[in-house]
């Protein structure tokens, strides 16, 4: 265990004074040594909450911005890793004034770790260089956690010496507790209370406080007066820095969102779930509605992809109608323009997107009031959760769910889902699903029809143009191997897009988009696509 001895004396000689010769204590301490122990076990604790959840808050904000959480987490924790043992060996030079050092080294992770997410989002929005500044926030913040922990032990020793088993026990054990709780406390407090920006500026005003304040007061007796001056000067700027970041951090957010999209923001709103945006050009003429980034649909077309996603499923009986997903209601209006439908299901993970829906008038203007209509009955719940409690059977199935571009939107599209939707179909019940676009993404789009038919269910695939999407897919699928006819019901209601002749060239895909050899996506090996985040955006 690192001793007292003085090693090769840092730039800094003179912020904090040696310990006395011939003993380990650190002299003129405020409080016994017992209690000192267990101050800077407490700073420790809550340095190692605040830690996690600048790690967790890294995870998140990539999960929002780019999809694929798992890639994103597992950048963030291998770098971070990798980085904890270079801060390690690095901070061993400092270990001689380990009060002054620690001060410096919580100062400097309170303001990376802080200030890292409006960092990541900025780089996002203006300068297109996400991945590359995460690694650096996460090498950052990473070394100087693992700066911390020589620091520290050195510190402990000096209060007070014991066993090396017995300090790293008593220091892991703060560290790991504090984990715990700042791990918990991301989720269910920060995020929903402050937010993903303000939360993490908060965290790093306290990590200041808690990290340098310790200092300054426990161990003033052994800080020279400069040492203690520049202490209290950087804890100021970094309070200071962070404040500032925090009274800003709406309208950073505002104009960082309005960066990211080609019409004006008009509505933006964090859900529990996802970031909801609704932007519109100046005329009124084109509005959009994008969750997480992702272009859910615009006014100018959405027309076409929903009525080829709705009405060659309603050719046959529909009295009990089954929505998964949709929470815009936009294929809901579809249905309901059937007046033999009964009843309508609709299922949506995300309560707020139904709300919108309800209540912004633009969105209910293009949905006719959809969610007003006696016949709907709305649940917000996860599909899948949902469906595997189920225990009703549906004429018609409409899987209306967000593209597969993340683990866990992948599991709506596996062998497990579709088995999950079979059962819940009437015996000649149909389900259609959109599928992505054959075009951008044609193995993920094929992927989709082996899934079907491994869930034991025969699809029939067709294509359309969405200029806003490009070229999408869907498939109509029936239990059996006999695959359904693509046709509209007789007596459908009037369509400003579909046709006979319409769906028929619909059922042709042209060489470069024809069946590939692509496997099934299931819950064990998922088939994620990436093709909106390769900028893919429509008109």
């Amino acid at each position: 265990m690192t001793g007292p001895a003085a090693p090769t004396e840092p730039a800094t000689a003179g912020a904090e004074d040696p310990p006395p010769p011939g003993g380990p204590g650190v002299p003129k301490l405020p409080v016994p040594a017992r209690a000192a122990r267990f101050l800077v076990l407490l700073a420790v604790f809550v340095c190692a909450a605040c830690g996690l959840v600048y790690e967790l808050a890294l995870v998140a904000l990539g999960s929002y911005l780019l999809g694929d959480t798992i890639l994103q987490a597992s950048v963030v924790l291998s770098v971070m890793v990798f980085a904890m043992g270079i801060g390690s060996l690095a901070s061993k030079r400092l270990t001689g004034r380990p009060a002054f050092w620690f001060a410096v080294v919580e100062g400097l992770l309170s303001l990376v770790g802080g200030l890292s997410i409006l960092g990541l989002y900025a780089s996002f929005a203006w300068l297109s260089l996400y991945q590359p500044t995460l690694v650096l926030a996460a090498f950052l913040i990473g070394a100087l956690i693992g700066a911390e922990i020589p620091l520290l032990m050195t510190l402990i020793q000096r209060i007070r010496r014991q066993e090396a088993a017995s300090a790293v026990a008593d220091l892991f054990a703060a560290d790991y507790v504090g984990g715990l709780v700042g791990g918990l406390a991301f989720p269910l407090v920060l995020l929903p209370v402050f937010g993903l920006v303000e939360g993490t500026l908060l965290v790093g005003a306290v990590n200041a406080v808690v990290g340098v304040a310790v200092v300054l007061w426990l161990f003033r007796g052994v800080l020279s007066r400069r040492g203690r001056v520049a202490l209290a000067a950087g804890l100021a700027v970094v309070l200071t820095a962070l404040t500032a970041a925090f009274l800003l951090a709406d309208r950073f957010e505002v104009d960082a969102r309005q960066a990211m999209y080609r019409d004006p923001v008009v509505y933006a709103e964090r859900s529990d779930y996802q970031e909801i945006v609704i932007t519109q050009t100046l005329d009124g003429t084109d509005t959009r509605l994008f969750l997480n980034g992702d272009l859910q649909f615009c006014s100018l077309d959405e027309y076409r992809y929903h009525e080829s996603l709705v009405h060659p499923a309603m050719n046959g009986p529909r009295t009990d109608v089954l929505v998964l997903g949709g929470g815009d209601g936009l294929a809901l209006r579809e249905i309901l323009r059937y007046p033999d439908v009964e009843h309508v299901t609709l299922v949506d993970l995300d309560p707020a997107v139904v709300e919108l829906a309800r209540t912004d008038p633009e969105i209910t203007r293009l949905n006719g009031g959809s969610f007003d209509d006696e016949r709907v009955d709305v649940v917000s719940a996860d599909a899948f959760s949902w469906l595997r409690d189920n225990g009703r059977r549906f004429d018609v199935i409409v899987a209306d769910m967000p593209d597969p571009d993340d683990v866990g939107t992948a599991k709506l599209y596996s062998v497990e889902f579709y088995t999950l939707a079979r059962r819940a179909l009437a015996e000649d019940g149909r389900l259609v699903v959109q599928a992505g676009s054959p075009y951008f993404a044609p193995d993920a789009f094929w992927s989709i029809g082996a899934g079907l038919r491994e869930a034991g269910l025969a699809g029939t695939p067709y294509n359309v143009d969405v200029p806003s999407f490009g070229n999408w897919g869907y498939f109509l699928a029936v239990p059996g191997t006999r695959p359904p006819p693509v046709e509209l019901p007789d007596g459908h209601p009037e369509l400003r897009f579909l046709d006979d002749a319409t769906l028929e060239a619909a059922l042709v895909f042209p060489r470069d988009r024809r069946p590939t050899d692509a496997a099934a996506s299931t819950l064990l090996d998922p088939r994620v696509i990436t093709y909106q985040r390769e900028g893919w955006q429509g008109y």
